[in-house]
């Protein structure tokens, strides 16, 4: 009797240690791929469906986007490309040197920069190795001024005032929001999915504000906005040179800087590394 009890205790064990397995053999899901046929298998209570594709189509598919790289469409919408970033020069009627009269604009060329990106393009590819587009974004000019000075607001004419005190930072800024048309050549990927670009075109510009930012010991850091006789409409060019997502530009505004008739003759010339080319 205690040997029927054993055997019957042992056994029933079993069945219990074993039923996970069962059950999980129960819904486990068989699946066979093919290349060519599409597969419905049933195993216990689940199902699975797996559709192959032959060697046959996947080439044909294949081919038909390529060919679909070589036909014209239209491109664009919202983006965040072309992020510029590099150096601003002054040129004073042909010379990197300021005149005497424009002097007090003397700035430190490593710390006068510019930002630029775009946030909207819309275009036409006409081919996988070309596109014309419009784009729109903002830019940034930043003129770190050599001299303890104040340039001053709300005046018909660019003006300043010498300070008493020496500033640390002493920064006069242009912000305009621009819409470069652009030119696009690229040549085809290379074996790492990269491509070589050019690119050129002209662009306007329009003034949102003029800023001054002044950070000194006495004053601790202090900001003025104003136009500051920045010119409200600008027009020039760029020409991008770039491999992959990487490349350089150069900008060259054709019309004065500022408004000012004492200013000229004073034009901006920037350049720099670009980030998206795409």
């Amino acid at each position: 009797m205690k040997h029927f009890l054993f055997s019957a205790i042992m056994a029933s064990g079993l069945a219990i240690a074993s039923a996970p397995t069962a059950f999980s053999q129960t819904d486990t899901v068989v699946t066979v791929k093919t290349t060519t046929t599409t597969t419905t298998t049933k195993r216990g209570s689940k199902f699975s469906l797996i559709i192959g594709v032959s060697d046959t189509e996947r080439a044909k598919k294949d081919s038909t986007q390529r060919a679909n790289e070589n036909k014209g469409r239209f491109v664009g919408g919202i983006t965040f490309t072309r992020f510029d970033l590099g150096f601003s020069k002054l040129i004073d009627n042909g010379n990197f040197t300021l005149s005497p009269t424009n002097d007090f604009l003397d700035y430190k060329a490593a710390k006068t920069s510019t930002v630029s990106f775009d946030v909207l393009q819309i275009g036409y590819r006409f081919n996988s190795n070309f596109k014309v587009y419009v784009a729109g974004g903002f830019d940034w000019t930043m003129i770190r001024l050599k001299k303890d000075i104040t340039i001053q607001k709300n005046s018909p004419v660019l003006t300043y005032v010498n300070e008493n005190i020496q500033f640390s930072k002493n920064r006069l800024s242009s912000s305009y929001v621009h819409i470069p048309l652009n030119f696009e050549l690229r040549t085809k990927e290379n074996d790492n999915g990269k491509r070589f670009y050019f690119v050129i075109g002209p662009e306007v510009a329009f003034l949102l504000n003029g800023k001054v930012k002044q950070v000194s010991n006495e004053r601790g850091k202090e900001k003025f906005k104003d136009d500051y006789n920045f010119e409200p409409f600008r027009y020039g060019g760029t020409v991008r040179i770039g491999y992959g997502g990487l490349g350089i530009f150069t900008k060259y505004y054709a019309n004065d800087m500022f408004a000012s008739s004492a200013q000229k003759g004073i034009k901006n010339l920037a350049f720099g590394i670009t980030l998206g080319l795409n």
